[in-house]
């Protein structure tokens, strides 16, 4: 479309192609007349209302459900023990069951807890002086008997390179339990599954014209500003058109349906937490090849950053 021309000594005339003589429509006439925008900011407020009850209410229920299960697991723990008498081996095995399915259920409310925390900006981060390689070495030792039980291999071999830094532990924690489980969940009996840790030189966008001109044989000198952690599997991989998506919240991979256990919640709860801690996380897969979930955190915490965790 060609330029306006400049309104000097053009005729007061309506414009061709305006019935009437009517005046162009505003920026808000782009969806209507005023009324209509109007109407669409109303159920815009009344979508994100309902949306929010909703989130509360699924955190009530969840905190509702936590009180029951802990005395279920309780129940059944006692039994184990076998101080309310000696136990026959299938008495033995339903028992594992129900203490195994229990803690299916139990990590489905806590997500749902972590969820609503994280949408409604509830979820606060309690960020100090910490070890990274002891925040990983201690969810591995909590992951191993799962994975032993799967005939799956976990390796993590602490970097002496990492020095302390200050970071959420209880949220890193959070995060590696979820990629673990992720790999767990889909790496074959026999399978192997790495956790890693390195310092890493995070070059964000957004930097200054002197970091842009400078030499790239001086970028070596450079202090790395960032952790990557990463957790590696010999899965079956993720097609390269699902690797957003997969940190999307409910999604789940159209092969994986009813494969796999699951809300869809495990990996944007992951995105949700890295970003609320000013870090960035990806994927790196292709079908056949197994996945490499990495995430960066800074060394430094950014202001600013949301605690909704949001992009």
């Amino acid at each position: 479309m060609a330029a306006a021309p400049d309104n000097t000594g053009v005729s007061s005339a309506p414009a061709a192609g305006v019935a009437g003589g009517q005046q162009p429509a505003s920026p808000d006439g782009l969806f209507g007349t005023p009324e209509a925008v109007q109407q669409l900011r109303q159920e815009y407020l009344q979508l994100r209302e309902r949306f929010e009850r909703t989130t509360h209410a699924l955190a009530s229920a969840a905190h509702d459900l936590k009180t029951p299960l802990a005395i279920l697991t309780g129940y059944v723990e006692l039994l184990q023990s076998g101080k309310l008498g000696l136990l026959n081996d299938r008495q033995r095995e339903v028992l594992r069951d129900m203490r195994s399915n229990g803690q299916r259920l139990q990590h489905f409310i806590q997500d749902f807890l972590t969820y609503s925390l994280l949408e409604t900006g509830e979820l606060k981060l309690r960020a100090e002086l910490g070890d990274i390689n002891l925040c990983l070495s201690e969810v591995c030792r909590l992951w191993s008997p799962r994975f032993q039980e799967n005939g799956i291999a976990l390796y993590f071999l602490g970097n002496d390179k990492l020095s302390e830094f200050v970071f959420d532990s209880a949220k890193v924690e959070r995060v590696i339990s979820n990629l673990l489980e992720n790999a767990a969940k889909y790496t074959p009996a026999g399978g192997t599954v790495w956790l890693h840790a390195e310092p890493y030189m995070w070059e964000r966008r957004g930097v200054s014209a002197v970091e842009v001109t400078t030499e790239r044989r001086r970028r070596e000198l450079i202090a790395p500003n960032a952790v990557k952690v990463s957790v590696a599997d010999t899965g079956p991989g993720i097609p390269a058109e699902y690797h957003i998506e997969v940190f999307d919240d409910f999604f789940r991979l159209p092969q994986s349906d009813g494969q796999a256990e699951g809300m869809g919640l495990g990996l944007a709860i992951v995105r949700r937490l890295v970003n609320a801690m000013g870090g960035k996380v990806w994927v790196e897969s292709e079908p056949g090849a197994g996945c490499k979930f990495c995430f960066l955190l800074p060394l430094k915490s950014l202001a600013g950053g949301s605690e909704k965790g949001q992009s």
